[in-house]
């Protein structure tokens, strides 16, 4: 097997066919609609919420400043060129080349005086609109295209956290027209409307995590962008079932694809029982584009509309509430289990051509990473950044021959842009070969600035090598015939010891899957192979919830079993071998343990509990 194709599929499979069928082409949504007749008592106003660099969210609102119900809207406008609308929401939406027209639903046309509706899409693109008509004529009869929203107030300061209070101040938000009042956003949701700079939330449960934000409204009844978010935990409750702050580092991988073929969501993790077991979750990806940290898939991320029964708390998302999707449902997670972290992951074996350009200007990076992660909308959710680089200075999907200081620089970049209390981890290499990927860049130096590796001990061989020989992909320890030396977790660790990385920055890595071969005759590792075992979603790798009943393991090699049914042969953990090499991470002082992915794991969350069981 080439060194450069370990770890190949679990990042590949994100299916994309999903995803491209819900996209329409906006020409096919909806005929061009006419304007209706002029209404000059109505402005309409455009704000962009938020841009993440590759794209944006624009919103709309239109308000009746006369003193007659308008029956209809229709807002006109257009956008220079290199600047597209996409997917909308409230609102039919139409183009003809640039120029763009929005036109109500059937349930928010009429609005009576004073009243105000609001529209939305995704966009590409850094243009803003120009030529604003409403309803034939001018968005507000004077400049284009409208009245400006507020700004962002500063982010609320806690104080005074009781076990069923926390009162919050912030400073104040502007406007051309003046600041009529501010939302006090919980989790979220509005709870609450004052005038002033403060606002003190009496209605808490003792021992729990909140998050507060506050959106400003001018005197035109428009609201502008929330503000930075702060995280509230009452006092009181001591009933939450996390380890402690010196305990192990047990993290899973969450993927934002789960969500569709697989259809495993984060109300997963509390029906498996593994979210009490888990310390840290690193969600996976966000993508690496233009030397920027980038949004990877929208829709999944925070736009998916979650039901009572989806949701970890039983409570369906609303149309208009300001963030839905996997963050949210993230969010309910950690108000349920306030000891977890969330780590937002980015990168991957697909998207990891982005950090060669990255590397070329790290402070740049760092801080599009820094803007996105803390993002108003989702800051609460995440408590620190993971890069996952396949390979600094080395081979993977592409090459890179960015040197071996790359990922270090990239590494202090993001620390000292992400500070001491947000946690900066990576995912790397295990390719402890002579001259292999762990002596292509310098590890020691980078792993000062990050908090710890996720060392990839898995993936060493599979059915890339389509006539075998049958191996392991997890081996613990090399094992006479082992395909290739230096390709074991033992050697991994151990070279990455010796140039000086701290063992307690060390994870070892867990596979929750198998990888297999058919065609093979022979039960022990080594035999020969015609091609790759079929797999539910890609060949040669399947489950562990699948192949725990489909080909029992009868077998173990280098600390993994192995199955040999009919003409397949598979390599797996199972809770047994799980629990031998947790034994070995603590022998070897390592940090803790991480595993690819939660969806490979039992309903009852069986290899979870093993790794829980086996750190403790």
């Amino acid at each position: 097997m080439s060194t450069t194709t370990p770890q190949r599929s679990r990042r590949r499979t994100r299916f994309a066919a999903t995803l491209t069928a819900l996209v329409v082409p906006l020409a096919a949504m909806v005929g061009l609609a006419s304007p209706a007749q002029a209404a000059p008592a109505a402005t309409a106003t455009y704000t962009k919420k938020s841009d993440w660099g590759s794209g944006f969210e624009g919103s709309w609102t239109i308000k009746n400043t006369g003193t007659t119900t308008l029956s209809s809207w229709t807002v006109e406008w257009d956008f220079p060129t290199g600047t597209k609308a996409g997917s909308a929401w409230d609102a039919t939406l139409s183009s003809a080349g640039n120029h763009y027209t929005a036109k109500n639903l059937s349930w928010n046309g009429t609005l009576a005086p004073g009243a105000s509706a609001t529209f939305g899409f995704n966009g590409t693109g850094s243009g803003n609109p120009t030529g604003c008509k409403l309803n034939g004529g001018s968005c507000d009869g004077d400049t284009q295209p409208g009245d400006a929203a507020p700004s962002a107030p500063g982010t609320p300061v806690a104080s005074n956290v009781t076990d069923t209070s926390a009162r919050l101040t912030w400073s104040a938000a502007t406007d051309d027209k003046g600041i009529k009042n501010y939302d006090v956003l919980r989790d979220g949701a509005k709870v609450a409307t004052v005038t002033g700079l403060t606002y003190t939330d009496s209605s808490l449960t003792k021992g729990t995590s909140y998050s507060y934000a506050i959106q400003a409204r001018d005197t035109a009844d428009q609201t502008g962008p929330a503000s930075g978010s702060v995280a509230v935990k009452t006092t009181g409750g001591g009933t939450d079932p996390g380890p402690g702050p010196g305990d192990q580092v047990k993290l899973g991988y969450f993927t934002n694809w789960g969500v569709y073929g697989r259809n495993y969501h984060v109300k997963n993790l509390v029906t498996s029982g593994s979210a009490a077991k888990i310390t840290h979750i690193n969600y996976a990806f966000g993508n690496v584009q233009g030397g920027k940290c980038t949004i990877g898939d929208a829709f999944a991320d925070y736009d998916k509309a979650y039901t009572a029964d989806q949701a970890v708390d039983g409570v369906a998302d609303t149309w208009d509430q300001p963030l839905r999707g996997n963050f949210n449902q993230l969010r309910k997670l950690k108000a349920k289990y306030p000891h977890i972290k969330v780590i937002w992951s980015f990168g991957g074996w697909t998207w990891s051509g982005g950090f060669g350009d990255a590397s070329k200007n790290p402070a740049a990076f760092a801080d599009s990473c820094y803007q996105l992660v803390e993002d108003p909308r989702w800051a609460d959710v995440f408590d620190g950044i993971d890069i996952d680089w396949e390979y600094p200075n080395a081979c993977g999907l592409t090459c890179d021959t960015s040197g071996p200081a790359a990922l270090g620089n990239l590494a202090s970049a993001l620390r000292t842009k992400f500070g001491a209390n947000n946690l900066v981890t990576a995912a790397i290499t295990a390719d402890a070969s002579d001259g292999g990927k762990i002596d292509s860049a310098d590890y020691a130096t980078a792993a000062k600035s990050f908090d710890w590796y996720n060392v990839m001990t898995y993936d060493f061989f599979g059915a890339w090598a389509a006539k075998g020989p049958t191996a392991p992909h997890s081996p613990l320890t090399s094992y006479p015939g082992i395909p290739q030396a230096g390709f074991n977790s033992a050697e991994a660790i151990a070279k990455l010891k010796a140039k000086g990385v701290p063992a307690k920055k060390l994870l070892l890595g867990i596979g929750f899957y198998g990888r297999g071969w058919t065609g093979v005759t022979q039960k022990e590792p080594g035999g020969t192979a015609t091609g790759p075992a079929a797999g539910t979603y890609e060949q040669g790798i399947e489950d562990y919830k699948v192949l725990k009943a489909k080909c029992p393991a009868n077998g173990t090699v280098a600390g993994t079993a192995y199955a040999h049914c009919g003409t397949d042969w598979w390599s797996y953990d199972t809770p047994a071998t799980i629990n031998s090499k947790m034994a070995w991470s603590k022998a070897q002082g390592l940090g803790g343990a991480f595993f690819w992915e939660f969806s490979g794991d039992t309903a009852n969350g069986e290899l979870v509990t093993a790794i829980d069981s086996g750190l403790k």
